[in-house]
């Protein structure tokens, strides 16, 4: 252990973090490095992109996080290379040397080689993007409200949301419940209870990880709510007017996109193996192949489980592996990695989710508080579990989301070829 003197951590999200506190007391100099200040809670980003939560109420400074730790420094930089020869990884703030380095930046949204789609359906990422998406949402309802062409006014108020996974039944449930709960008030010449919520799924059902029968139910509570499913059904295009599948269009000025990932640029960095999601393969121990000093870990990497298949890149996996890797650095070991699978949740609105925990299966208002409860409980903060505890209370009783807010300087690409589109319309009427 005396060996190692400098632990070098490229990213503050799950992963990152878990090795730098895992490494706690320990004889290393720590320093992590992320291209944000904070340290982002993304499964209740949908909350944040829906109106539910501030984006304060998620996140929280990531050296505030370690302001404990006597052997941890956080830099604010945005890595450009690794040069594993040298040891040094490059940022844009210079060189930061390493003994031991922790690779764990994450991941993004994939369009399946369409990056073209990207302005037109925003994923779900990181509070940019949730932001992004909010004012999306809540400018399509304002724009209807004004909007003379019925034609034009139904596209605003349809929404369709790309992929069935966790993320994407969890925004087309709060979509829903905002249209038709905390919006069906506030407006006087549209009925926001009319959207149309659209959820696409490729696959022949939605939450494709879970149990069928847990799918089943997911998909009828989503229907009960007022989203239209639509299974076995892959967008073939995207653009400012809507998706399409096949031959077939679905007029739409607002598309969230929550059908993929891929991974950072890591393996470009690492010159290393990739699967086809960009993760580099790393051994069983989540070392990089041929390297003792170099660690994968998180979104990042890929990790065959038993049975072959690659672990999912969720949270639980990224905390039990950072954990991990801070162990075998602070005792020079190394063993393959397990995941003790706790069980999944989804939620799809209020008083209805999805969970399975070993053989244990639970749907409606019982999963819906276990889901509650375990989100509340990750949070990091005492801060941030408080103020979501008390939001979702208020929430629960007044049916009102409190983050309402059209914010940003510039509108998507969408809107302002919306408006140029709009201003020749009227040009040629006048």
């Amino acid at each position: 252990m005396s060996a190692i003197q400098k632990v070098l951590i490229l990213g503050g999200g799950f992963a990152g973090l878990e090795v730098a506190r895992g490494l706690a007391g320990a004889p290393v100099e720590i320093t992590v490095i992320d291209r944000q200040n904070y340290h982002l809670f993304q499964p209740l980003l949908y909350q944040v992109a829906t109106a539910g939560l501030s984006p304060a109420d998620i996140a929280s400074p990531i050296r505030s996080v370690l302001s404990g730790q006597q052997n941890v420094s956080v830099l604010l930089a945005r890595v450009a290379n690794v040069d594993l020869a040298r040891k040094l990884v490059t940022t844009d703030q210079g060189e930061a040397p390493f003994d031991t380095l922790v690779v764990a930046t994450g991941a993004r949204h994939a369009y399946f080689g369409h990056d073209e789609w990207e302005p037109f359906a925003p994923g779900l990422k990181k509070i940019d993007d949730a932001t992004d998406i909010r004012r999306r949402i809540l400018l399509a309802f304002e724009r209807a409200e004004s909007e003379p062409d019925l034609v034009v006014q139904t596209e605003l108020l349809t929404f369709v949301v790309v992929g069935a996974g966790p993320t994407g039944v969890e925004m087309a449930g709060a979509i829903a419940e905002l249209s038709r709960r905390s919006l069906s008030r506030d407006f006087k010449r549209i009925d926001p209870r009319m959207a149309r919520i659209v959820l696409v799924e490729a696959g022949p059902r939605v939450l494709p990880s879970f149990d069928p029968a847990l799918s089943a139910k997911a998909e009828r509570a989503l229907t009960d709510i007022g989203v239209e499913v639509r299974t076995g059904t892959a967008v073939t295009a995207c653009d400012r007017r809507g998706v399409a599948f096949g031959a077939e269009r679905l007029p739409s000025r607002t598309v969230v996109w929550a059908a993929g990932v891929r991974a950072s640029p890591a393996a470009k960095w690492l010159d290393a193996e990739a699967d086809p999601s960009g993760r580099v393969i790393v051994g069983p121990d989540l070392r990089l192949p041929g390297r003792d000093d170099v660690f994968v870990i998180g979104d990042t990497a890929h990790v065959a489980g038993p049975d072959g298949r690659p672990y999912p890149g969720v949270a639980p996996v990224a905390k039990q592996q950072g954990r991990q890797v801070a162990h075998q650095i602070r005792y020079g070991l190394s063993r393959p990695f397990r995941y003790r699978d706790f069980g999944s949740m989804a939620t799809i609105g209020r008083k209805r989710a999805v969970a399975q925990l070993g053989p244990l299966r639970l749907s409606g208002f019982p999963a819906w508080l276990l889901w509650s409860v375990a989100h509340v409980y990750f949070l990091i903060g005492f801060r941030n579990r408080l103020v979501v505890a008390l939001t979702w209370a208020w929430a629960y009783i007044t049916w009102q989301r409190g983050t309402r807010l059209i914010t940003g300087g510039s509108r998507p690409a969408s809107e302002r070829d919306l408006s140029t589109a709009q201003g020749v319309r009227r040009g040629r009427a006048a």
